[in-house]
């Protein structure tokens, strides 16, 4: 069990010394078990001051409060472009208004064959493997075919696309931005030939196309902004969607009364995997500004205050959620911030939810048990990234 005193204060000794840190979310005590850290720190002192003067918001009514109130807590808090994600209204009200199309009900129904098609290949591939480790094996292959798939991007260049998303993680945990910067670079280069390959293409012939000539505000995305776009699209993607198979594959594989329960009732799958993901959430925070002085979890925030919106301890929180550690299927789904809230709810949702449920059913049905590989302790991944670092997988047929 984790001691608090060694890594976080209460909100009482907060005030008494605003200024100092409450807590260093990057220590060692707090990355041996993170979901047990964050829990603590909630309950402790619900807007923490780290040691970098970013305070983390951890409760579910303060960051609802947050995304509900733009004006105040803005998303402008990126040096570079972040379309749409690194915008307020009007912008970000324009980009939506032209981004979201590719998400409609209709695409999805239309892609999901695909995407089916995909997961019977990686689940029949793990399969024959018997025993696969569960990011590099099974969920990062799945979800970079799946994405390439999407925009229309040719198998070849899966290999290179699977590179530069490890050195665009390596560089996100490193904390270096001449390096973050130099991987951001690279992916414009890429997006360059994406591009420059469709300059004589029908504008309808994949969804890349059809981005390179979506009008914002009456005029086409430039590089840049065509970048941002698919960078949020790819990295938030494929990143989120292995995180989420990793959480989901150890789930199953250690609560086998469930797991012979969605192969007889599959259609409780969606729900389910939802529930999953709020008790162990793929993604483990984003970010902040304060435009103007503000109170908020019992601290006075001033002007220019960054923030970090924990959306693994707001899921967990027992104000919102009867014993969050229990997996309940009765619970109410619009509490549940896996994909956010707000103006600035995940577009990629609907997506998402189709990968991986596709992926669950099919390995369910391509399954007779699935478990942890006999001898292997599975070990957690830790900030900024969530869910597993390494997991190894048994499959049975």
């Amino acid at each position: 069990m984790l001691d608090a005193s060694t890594f976080c204060r209460s909100t009482t000794d907060a005030m008494a010394s605003p200024f100092a840190p409450d807590w260093d979310p990057t220590s060692p005590a707090v990355l041996t078990d993170q979901r047990a850290a964050y829990d603590i720190q909630r309950e402790r002192c619900p807007v923490a001051f780290g040691p970098t003067g970013q305070a983390s918001v951890l409760r579910h009514a303060d960051v609802l409060r947050v995304l509900a109130d733009p004006d105040t807590f803005s998303s402008a808090v990126s040096d570079h472009p972040a379309v749409p994600n690194g915008y307020d209204p009007p912008q970000h009200t324009a980009y939506r208004k032209a981004l979201d199309p590719f998400f409609a009900p209709e695409r999805i129904r239309h892609f999901s064959p695909v995407c089916r098609r995909l997961a019977v290949r990686v689940v029949q591939e793990a399969v024959s493997l018997g025993d696969v480790e569960a990011s590099h094996e099974f969920a990062l292959p799945f979800a970079v075919r799946v994405q390439s798939a999407f925009l229309g991007w040719p198998a070849l260049i899966q290999d290179e696309l699977l590179d530069w998303l490890q050195r665009s993680r390596a560089a996100t945990r490193s904390g270096d931005r001449a390096l973050t910067a130099q991987v951001a670079q690279e992916f414009e280069a890429f997006v360059l030939r994406v591009r420059d390959a469709r300059l004589d293409a029908p504008p309808t012939q994949d969804i890349s196309t059809e981005l390179m000539h979506t009008r914002v505000d009456g005029r086409p995305l430039d590089l840049r902004e065509l970048a941002s776009v698919l960078r949020n699209w790819t990295v938030g993607e494929v990143g989120t969607i292995s995180a989420s198979v990793g959480i989901l594959l150890h789930w199953l594989a250690t609560q086998p009364d469930w797991q012979r329960r969605l192969r007889a009732e599959p259609t409780l799958l969606p729900q389910a995997i939802d529930e999953v993901l709020r008790i162990d959430g793929p993604l483990a925070a984003n970010r902040r500004i304060t435009t103007r002085p503000v109170a908020l979890g019992g601290r006075e925030l001033p002007a220019g205050t960054r923030l970090s919106l924990n959306w693994i301890a707001a899921n967990r929180d027992p104000q919102a959620f009867d014993a969050p550690d229990t997996f309940d299927l009765a619970r109410d789904p619009a509490a549940n911030l896996l994909y956010g809230a707000g103006i600035h709810v995940c577009p990629g949702a609907p997506l998402a939810r189709l990968e991986l449920r596709l992926l669950m059913e099919e390995l369910l049905i391509r399954t007779r048990s699935i478990g942890l590989t006999e001898g292997h302790t599975p070990t957690r991944a830790v900030f900024p990234d969530a869910g597993y670092a390494s997991l190894r997988i048994r499959l049975r047929a």
